[in-house]
């Protein structure tokens, strides 16, 4: 479910925070709501933390590729810093972070401004994911997404490591996780068990019928 706010005065802030598993879309939608505050006039600052390049050493991209210009930091006082002259603050890839970045987005959301934080609410092992469940209880707006789960096709909830590594932070994308439904979620590792997507642009391969305009 999308839970963002309508119409509020230009002076009062406020936390979105945009949660769930790898590949369910956050950055995406991050992207999105960026790309319309945008449109909307206003100024925008998208910020993630450093340690975060497996795309782009600065972009905000997301799986499908999505991207906008972003501002990497090493810490979460440096968003304050970096964002004074902003109205909407997005932050990416938020369990990266320490705690601080709750007292930062507190702060910032109390000086008037709209904080959109996207990030993992669970870790590999399905555990809550700090300082993520933390900005979840002080957002005013929280939208949990989905992926679909590779093994059984239904709502992944779960981030499943599909490599032997016990850290806890550990950042990939397919070559080390996998999306997974509750009943297919193996802790803390699995071997891979997703099939190749069919093209649905080859006809016999898709069931979407083309119609005239």
């Amino acid at each position: 479910m999308i839970n963002e706010p309508g119409f509020v005065p230009n002076n009062v802030g406020w936390i979105e925070v945009i949660c769930g598993g790898m590949f369910s879309g956050k950055t995406e939608e991050l992207i999105r709501r960026a790309k319309r505050a945008h449109i909307a006039g206003q100024n925008v600052v998208i910020v993630k933390p450093a340690i975060d390049n497996r795309y782009s050493d600065t972009d905000v991209v997301s799986h499908d590729e999505s991207a906008l210009p972003g501002i990497t930091v090493d810490t979460a006082d440096q968003i304050i810093l970096l964002t004074s002259a902003a109205k909407v603050v997005c932050i990416d890839e938020a369990q990266f972070f320490d705690n601080r970045i709750v007292e930062v987005a507190n702060s910032l959301a109390n000086d008037g401004k709209r904080i959109i934080v996207a990030g993992l609410d669970m870790d590999f092992e399905g555990k809550p994911f700090e300082p993520m469940p933390s900005l979840l209880a002080i957002a005013e707006y929280v939208t949990k997404l989905h992926a679909i789960c590779v093994e059984s096709g239904m709502i992944a909830n779960f981030s499943q490591r599909v490599v032997e590594n016990t850290d806890t932070i550990l950042v990939g994308e397919k070559d080390s996780y996998e999306p997974r439904a509750r009943h297919c979620f193996r802790p803390p590792a699995d071997i891979k068990r997703g099939k190749p997507l069919r093209d649905l642009n080859h006809t016999g391969h898709s069931n979407i019928k083309k119609t005239e305009d």
